[in-house]
């Protein structure tokens, strides 16, 4: 019983369970390691996920790291 009712409260009102969810986690982490040290690795976490959402799609991040590095003097 308990188990249907779950499921069909994320069917139902998913965006709002997995907001409840990642609240709840943050708000652990704030507890047993410091506000300072959440938001770190929030960050750490969102530009680790804006990278990895760029090599999904190869050129952009090839354009990216053209954008961000300096060009060298040996070219190829």
């Amino acid at each position: 019983m308990l188990k249907g009712s779950l499921k069909n409260l994320f069917i139902d009102h998913k965006g709002k369970t997995i907001g409840v969810l990642v609240g709840f986690l943050f708000g652990l982490i704030v507890i047993l390691i410091g506000f300072w040290k959440t938001l770190f690795l929030t960050l750490c976490i969102l530009i680790g996920y804006l990278l990895g959402g760029m090599t999904d799609k190869k050129e952009r991040f090839i354009s990216f790291l053209d954008k961000i590095l300096p060009k060298g003097t040996n070219s190829r």
